[in-house]
């Protein structure tokens, strides 16, 4: 079992840490002894949870995992990851907030953090006025990596197993075709980002709200996700509270959801969480239904 483990009844899914077969074990030694061998082993971001994450993005294939992690730190090189983390400042949050709010807020029954971004909302026009792609991208990587670092420590911390993954609310509610093909190049980047770069990372996907042309709108996105990704995501019309509900607390959800929670200058800019003391840390144990 992983370390830190207090929950009882925590069962690990298969290819994580205390659910690996021989071979899988075998296959992540290997990886790690390669690694350390070549010279690019780092430490605080090559644990065996991380090294697992990429095996499982290509099927426990050495090569291909091994190729994948060594592009994603290329990459990191090249994007300034390293320059993000320690001084990117989005002090356009507010202001981006009101034409295309991206948060988390809270955690769902199994602990993970709750993601929700209001594609609907988006007015591109207006964005673009206080911010642009590239900042967009620069947030994007920025939230990634305080997810991995702060975000699931303290959710596993406060449900007493490993959390890993997210559980993602995709509002499309009023979503207009021409402002998203007016954005498609950050979606697509975007998603590439996050399938490439930080694997399986992915737990829950909602897509509520999905409006009658969606279908056009998911023919240009679902290229650009793989299989796995493609398989966790669950795409609901207007009737999705019952499905939220059954996965996310109410007090977790905000209340133009279903749920019951009305954070104090709105869930969207108030970052409540186990991973933020102040704002609402330890206030539930998410618990099964």
């Amino acid at each position: 079992m992983p370390e830190g483990v207090t929950d009882p009844n925590y069962k690990p899914l298969p290819g994580r840490l205390g659910n690996l077969t021989v071979e899988q074990q075998h296959v992540l030694t290997k990886f790690r002894t390669q690694i350390q061998e070549e010279g690019w082993f780092v430490p605080e971001r090559m644990d065996d949870a991380t090294l697992l994450r990429f095996l499982r993005a290509r099927k426990f294939d050495l090569d291909k995992s091994k190729t994948m992690l060594k592009a994603a730190e290329e990459w990191r090189k090249e994007f300034g990851v390293d320059d993000i983390v320690q001084n990117f400042d989005f002090k356009e949050k507010a202001e981006v907030d009101k034409y295309y709010p991206q948060y988390y807020h809270k955690s769902d029954k199994d602990g993970r953090p709750l993601y929700i971004e209001k594609l609907g909302k988006l007015d591109i026009k207006a964005l673009y006025q206080i911010t642009s792609q590239e900042r967009q991208l620069q947030r994007l990587v920025f939230e990634y990596e305080k997810f991995l670092t702060d975000r699931l420590p303290a959710c596993s911390k406060a449900v007493g197993h490993p959390v890993e993954t997210s559980c993602t609310i995709l509002d499309l509610g009023g979503v207009s075709l021409s402002n998203f093909y007016r954005v498609k190049d950050y979606v697509a980047k975007a998603a590439s980002i996050g399938q490439d770069r930080y694997p399986e990372c992915m737990g829950k996907f909602y897509i509520i709200n999905a409006p009658w042309a969606f279908s056009t709108v998911w023919s240009f996105i679902k290229p650009w996700l793989d299989e796995v990704t493609v398989s966790k995501i669950d795409i609901l019309g207007s009737s999705y509270q019952p499905k939220l509900l059954a996965q996310i607390p109410k007090e977790s959800l905000p209340k133009e959801y279903g749920g019951t929670c009305e954070c104090e200058g709105g869930c969207s800019l108030s970052d409540a969480g186990p991973w933020n003391e102040s704002k609402g840390a330890g206030e539930q144990v998410p618990t099964q239904a």
